[in-house]
Protein backbone atom coordinates (compact mmCIF):
# COMPACT_ATOMS: atom_id res chain seq x y z
CA UNK A 1 0.00 0.00 0.00
CA UNK A 2 1.14 3.15 -0.54
CA UNK A 3 2.44 5.33 2.05
CA UNK A 4 1.24 9.36 2.78
CA UNK A 5 4.86 10.12 2.38
CA UNK A 6 4.89 8.81 -1.25
CA UNK A 7 1.31 10.18 -1.97
CA UNK A 8 3.14 13.98 -0.55
CA UNK A 9 6.29 13.63 -2.97
CA UNK A 10 3.84 12.56 -6.16
CA UNK A 11 1.23 15.09 -5.98
CA UNK A 12 3.86 17.70 -5.45
CA UNK A 13 5.46 16.56 -8.58
CA UNK A 14 2.41 16.70 -10.21
CA UNK A 15 1.32 19.88 -9.34
CA UNK A 16 4.94 21.14 -10.31
CA UNK A 17 4.93 19.88 -13.50
CA UNK A 18 1.63 21.22 -14.38
CA UNK A 19 2.33 24.70 -13.71
CA UNK A 20 4.21 26.74 -16.41
CA UNK A 21 6.58 29.77 -15.09
CA UNK A 22 4.37 32.19 -16.87
CA UNK A 23 1.42 31.11 -14.45
CA UNK A 24 3.44 31.00 -11.39
CA UNK A 25 4.80 34.60 -12.44
CA UNK A 26 8.43 34.03 -13.54
CA UNK A 27 9.85 35.16 -17.03
CA UNK A 28 9.77 32.43 -19.63
CA UNK A 29 13.50 32.02 -20.29
CA UNK A 30 14.83 29.77 -22.72
CA UNK A 31 13.69 26.04 -24.03
CA UNK A 32 13.91 24.02 -20.75
CA UNK A 33 13.22 20.52 -20.33
CA UNK A 34 10.91 20.40 -17.67
CA UNK A 35 7.46 20.79 -18.79
CA UNK A 36 6.22 22.90 -15.10
CA UNK A 37 8.33 24.81 -12.79
CA UNK A 38 12.09 23.52 -11.83
CA UNK A 39 12.78 22.42 -8.70
CA UNK A 40 14.74 25.09 -7.74
CA UNK A 41 11.78 27.56 -9.10
CA UNK A 42 9.53 26.36 -6.66
CA UNK A 43 12.14 26.06 -3.95
CA UNK A 44 12.34 29.93 -4.57
CA UNK A 45 8.85 30.91 -4.64
CA UNK A 46 8.08 28.68 -1.34
CA UNK A 47 10.55 30.42 0.26
CA UNK A 48 12.90 26.73 1.18
CA UNK A 49 15.98 24.59 0.20
CA UNK A 50 16.05 23.19 -3.40
CA UNK A 51 17.30 20.23 -1.13
CA UNK A 52 14.14 20.35 1.06
CA UNK A 53 12.16 19.90 -2.02
CA UNK A 54 14.11 17.24 -3.42
CA UNK A 55 13.58 14.86 0.21
CA UNK A 56 9.73 16.02 0.17
CA UNK A 57 9.40 14.64 -3.60
CA UNK A 58 11.66 11.37 -3.02
CA UNK A 59 9.40 11.25 0.61
CA UNK A 60 12.75 11.21 2.55
CA UNK A 61 11.02 14.32 4.87
CA UNK A 62 8.03 13.06 6.09
CA UNK A 63 7.01 15.98 8.23
CA UNK A 64 6.90 19.34 6.61
CA UNK A 65 5.88 21.71 9.17
CA UNK A 66 1.97 23.76 8.63
CA UNK A 67 4.41 27.11 7.76
CA UNK A 68 6.61 25.18 5.04
CA UNK A 69 2.83 23.18 3.38
CA UNK A 70 1.07 26.54 3.35
CA UNK A 71 4.04 28.28 0.97
CA UNK A 72 4.02 25.22 -1.15
CA UNK A 73 0.58 25.87 -1.51
CA UNK A 74 0.93 29.32 -2.49
CA UNK A 75 3.69 28.96 -4.86
CA UNK A 76 1.96 26.25 -6.76
CA UNK A 77 -0.96 28.25 -7.01
CA UNK A 78 -2.99 25.87 -5.27
CA UNK A 79 -6.82 26.27 -4.66
CA UNK A 80 -8.59 25.81 -1.44
CA UNK A 81 -9.51 22.11 -2.08
CA UNK A 82 -6.09 20.72 -2.96
CA UNK A 83 -4.37 23.10 -0.89
CA UNK A 84 -6.24 21.27 1.99
CA UNK A 85 -5.66 17.89 0.37
CA UNK A 86 -1.91 18.69 0.14
CA UNK A 87 -2.32 19.37 4.26
CA UNK A 88 -4.02 16.47 4.49
CA UNK A 89 -1.29 14.32 2.62
CA UNK A 90 1.98 15.85 5.12
CA UNK A 91 -0.38 14.83 7.94
CA UNK A 92 -1.22 18.18 8.90
CA UNK A 93 -5.37 19.60 9.79
CA UNK A 94 -6.34 22.07 6.90
CA UNK A 95 -6.43 25.70 7.82
CA UNK A 96 -10.08 26.88 8.91
CA UNK A 97 -11.74 29.40 7.02
CA UNK A 98 -12.45 32.69 7.90
CA UNK A 99 -15.35 34.84 7.33
CA UNK A 100 -18.16 33.65 4.93
CA UNK A 101 -17.82 35.17 1.49
CA UNK A 102 -20.65 36.89 -0.51
CA UNK A 103 -18.62 37.08 -3.68
CA UNK A 104 -19.92 35.55 -6.56
CA UNK A 105 -17.02 34.64 -9.09
CA UNK A 106 -17.48 36.77 -12.64
CA UNK A 107 -17.98 33.00 -14.14
CA UNK A 108 -20.97 31.80 -12.10
CA UNK A 109 -22.06 35.40 -12.67
CA UNK A 110 -22.44 35.28 -16.30
CA UNK A 111 -24.08 31.45 -15.87
CA UNK A 112 -26.33 32.97 -13.75
CA UNK A 113 -27.51 36.09 -16.09
CA UNK A 114 -27.94 33.44 -19.07
CA UNK A 115 -30.60 31.97 -16.98
CA UNK A 116 -32.84 34.61 -18.52
CA UNK A 117 -35.94 34.72 -16.00
CA UNK A 118 -35.48 31.44 -14.49
CA UNK A 119 -36.27 30.81 -10.62
CA UNK A 120 -32.51 31.48 -9.28
CA UNK A 121 -31.06 32.79 -6.12
CA UNK A 122 -27.36 32.62 -4.37
CA UNK A 123 -27.11 32.36 -0.96
CA UNK A 124 -24.23 32.48 1.35
CA UNK A 125 -23.01 29.74 3.24
CA UNK A 126 -24.88 31.02 6.30
CA UNK A 127 -28.17 31.25 4.11
CA UNK A 128 -28.02 34.93 3.70
CA UNK A 129 -29.60 35.77 0.43
CA UNK A 130 -26.68 37.40 -1.78
CA UNK A 131 -28.35 37.83 -5.55
CA UNK A 132 -31.82 36.85 -7.07
CA UNK A 133 -33.29 36.46 -10.54
CA UNK A 134 -35.93 38.79 -11.87
CA UNK A 135 -37.70 35.14 -12.06
CA UNK A 136 -37.12 35.05 -8.89
CA UNK A 137 -38.92 37.70 -7.39
CA UNK A 138 -41.79 37.08 -9.94
CA UNK A 139 -42.43 34.18 -8.20
CA UNK A 140 -42.04 34.79 -4.48
CA UNK A 141 -42.24 38.35 -4.49
CA UNK A 142 -39.14 41.03 -4.38
CA UNK A 143 -36.65 40.78 -1.71
CA UNK A 144 -35.18 43.99 -1.95
CA UNK A 145 -38.38 45.14 0.54
CA UNK A 146 -36.90 43.01 3.00
CA UNK A 147 -33.77 44.74 5.26
CA UNK A 148 -30.87 43.19 4.34
CA UNK A 149 -29.62 41.90 7.57
CA UNK A 150 -33.07 39.74 7.40
CA UNK A 151 -32.58 38.03 4.31
CA UNK A 152 -31.90 34.88 5.80
CA UNK A 153 -33.50 31.71 4.84
CA UNK A 154 -32.46 29.40 7.89
CA UNK A 155 -34.11 32.74 9.55
CA UNK A 156 -37.19 32.48 7.73
CA UNK A 157 -36.97 28.47 8.71
CA UNK A 158 -37.13 28.82 12.09
CA UNK A 159 -38.75 32.07 13.02
CA UNK A 160 -37.69 33.95 16.76
CA UNK A 161 -40.40 36.15 16.18
CA UNK A 162 -43.84 36.11 13.89
CA UNK A 163 -43.60 40.19 13.15
CA UNK A 164 -40.47 40.06 10.69
CA UNK A 165 -40.81 39.95 7.23
CA UNK A 166 -39.55 37.27 5.12
CA UNK A 167 -37.79 36.57 2.19
CA UNK A 168 -41.14 34.88 -0.05
CA UNK A 169 -44.02 37.71 0.14
CA UNK A 170 -46.44 35.23 0.15
CA UNK A 171 -46.77 31.28 1.86
CA UNK A 172 -44.91 28.36 0.70
CA UNK A 173 -45.08 24.96 2.14
CA UNK A 174 -42.67 22.19 1.98
CA UNK A 175 -44.32 19.00 1.11
CA UNK A 176 -41.53 17.70 3.75
CA UNK A 177 -41.18 20.17 6.16
CA UNK A 178 -39.27 17.51 9.24
CA UNK A 179 -36.98 17.38 6.15
CA UNK A 180 -35.89 20.20 5.15
CA UNK A 181 -35.69 21.46 9.03
CA UNK A 182 -33.10 18.76 9.69
CA UNK A 183 -31.06 19.46 6.32
CA UNK A 184 -31.50 23.09 6.93
CA UNK A 185 -29.98 22.89 10.82
CA UNK A 186 -26.67 19.97 9.39
CA UNK A 187 -26.24 22.39 6.76
CA UNK A 188 -25.47 25.49 9.53
CA UNK A 189 -23.61 23.13 11.65
CA UNK A 190 -21.62 22.04 8.23
CA UNK A 191 -20.94 25.89 7.70
CA UNK A 192 -19.77 26.39 11.48
CA UNK A 193 -17.26 24.03 10.83
CA UNK A 194 -15.80 25.18 7.61
CA UNK A 195 -16.07 29.12 9.00
CA UNK A 196 -15.24 28.98 13.01
CA UNK A 197 -14.56 32.69 12.80
CA UNK A 198 -17.37 34.12 11.47
CA UNK A 199 -19.33 36.26 14.14
CA UNK A 200 -22.31 37.05 11.97
CA UNK A 201 -22.62 32.73 11.64
CA UNK A 202 -22.26 32.83 15.18
CA UNK A 203 -24.84 35.35 16.00
CA UNK A 204 -27.47 33.79 13.76
CA UNK A 205 -26.54 30.50 15.29
CA UNK A 206 -26.85 31.91 18.86
CA UNK A 207 -30.50 33.72 17.90
CA UNK A 208 -32.07 30.56 16.71
CA UNK A 209 -30.87 28.56 19.50
CA UNK A 210 -32.02 30.56 21.81
CA UNK A 211 -35.38 31.92 20.12
CA UNK A 212 -36.82 28.98 18.03
CA UNK A 213 -36.66 25.46 20.62
CA UNK A 214 -37.58 23.63 17.01
CA UNK A 215 -33.79 24.67 15.85
CA UNK A 216 -32.67 24.26 19.67
CA UNK A 217 -33.65 20.56 19.75
CA UNK A 218 -32.10 19.81 16.50
CA UNK A 219 -29.01 21.41 16.83
CA UNK A 220 -28.56 19.72 19.68
CA UNK A 221 -29.17 16.12 17.48
CA UNK A 222 -25.83 16.91 16.16
CA UNK A 223 -26.32 16.00 12.61
CA UNK A 224 -23.68 17.43 9.96
CA UNK A 225 -24.83 17.67 5.71
CA UNK A 226 -25.74 19.62 3.66
CA UNK A 227 -29.57 20.74 2.09
CA UNK A 228 -29.69 19.55 -1.07
CA UNK A 229 -33.52 19.46 -2.46
CA UNK A 230 -36.99 20.06 -1.56
CA UNK A 231 -40.45 20.20 -2.79
CA UNK A 232 -42.98 23.27 -2.39
CA UNK A 233 -45.89 24.83 -3.02
CA UNK A 234 -45.90 28.74 -3.71
CA UNK A 235 -49.16 29.98 -3.17
CA UNK A 236 -48.91 32.73 -5.51
CA UNK A 237 -51.65 35.88 -5.46
CA UNK A 238 -51.78 35.86 -9.40
CA UNK A 239 -51.92 32.65 -10.50
CA UNK A 240 -52.57 30.14 -7.35
CA UNK A 241 -50.77 27.44 -6.29
CA UNK A 242 -47.73 26.10 -8.02
CA UNK A 243 -45.93 22.93 -7.15
CA UNK A 244 -42.28 23.67 -7.63
CA UNK A 245 -38.91 21.22 -7.51
CA UNK A 246 -36.17 23.11 -5.33
CA UNK A 247 -32.87 22.00 -5.54
CA UNK A 248 -29.70 23.22 -4.40
CA UNK A 249 -26.58 23.61 -5.38
CA UNK A 250 -23.36 23.95 -3.55
CA UNK A 251 -20.39 26.13 -5.18
CA UNK A 252 -16.49 25.48 -3.95
CA UNK A 253 -15.30 25.87 -0.99
CA UNK A 254 -17.17 28.77 -0.09
CA UNK A 255 -20.50 26.90 0.30
CA UNK A 256 -22.39 29.45 -1.45
CA UNK A 257 -26.04 27.93 -2.52
CA UNK A 258 -27.08 27.95 -5.90
CA UNK A 259 -31.17 27.61 -5.09
CA UNK A 260 -33.44 27.28 -8.38
CA UNK A 261 -36.99 26.52 -8.48
CA UNK A 262 -38.35 24.97 -11.42
CA UNK A 263 -41.85 23.05 -12.27
CA UNK A 264 -42.47 19.41 -14.22
CA UNK A 265 -42.74 19.75 -17.69
CA UNK A 266 -45.65 19.88 -19.55
CA UNK A 267 -47.69 20.38 -16.62
CA UNK A 268 -49.77 23.09 -15.35
CA UNK A 269 -47.72 24.31 -12.45
CA UNK A 270 -45.09 25.02 -15.64
CA UNK A 271 -48.10 27.09 -16.96
CA UNK A 272 -48.37 28.62 -14.21
CA UNK A 273 -45.11 29.22 -13.34
CA UNK A 274 -44.73 30.95 -16.36
CA UNK A 275 -48.00 33.41 -16.08
CA UNK A 276 -46.55 33.95 -12.61
CA UNK A 277 -43.17 35.64 -14.35
CA UNK A 278 -45.96 37.62 -16.75
CA UNK A 279 -47.88 38.92 -14.10
CA UNK A 280 -46.36 41.74 -13.48
CA UNK A 281 -44.76 41.23 -9.76
CA UNK A 282 -41.34 41.60 -11.43
CA UNK A 283 -38.79 43.37 -10.04
CA UNK A 284 -34.50 43.94 -11.23
CA UNK A 285 -32.71 41.16 -9.85
CA UNK A 286 -30.63 41.95 -6.70
CA UNK A 287 -26.76 41.78 -5.86
CA UNK A 288 -24.70 41.01 -2.98
CA UNK A 289 -25.27 43.11 -0.13
CA UNK A 290 -22.00 44.39 1.96
CA UNK A 291 -21.28 42.50 4.79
Amino acid sequence: MTGPETQLGATLRAWRDRLSPAAAGLPRGHARRAKGLRREELADLAGISVDYVVRLEQGRNRTPSPQVVAALARALRLTDAERDHLFRLAGLAPPVGGEISEHIPPGLRRMLNRLGDAAVAVFAADWYLIWWSRGWAALLGDPSSVPPALRNFARDTFPVDDTGPRLSQWPVTSLDADLLDAAVVSDLRQAAGRFPGDRRLAALIQQLNTGNRRFAELWAAGAVGAHREDHKIVHHPAVGPIAVDCDVMTDGDAQRKIVILTAAPDTEDEMKLRLAFLSGVVAPAGGPTER
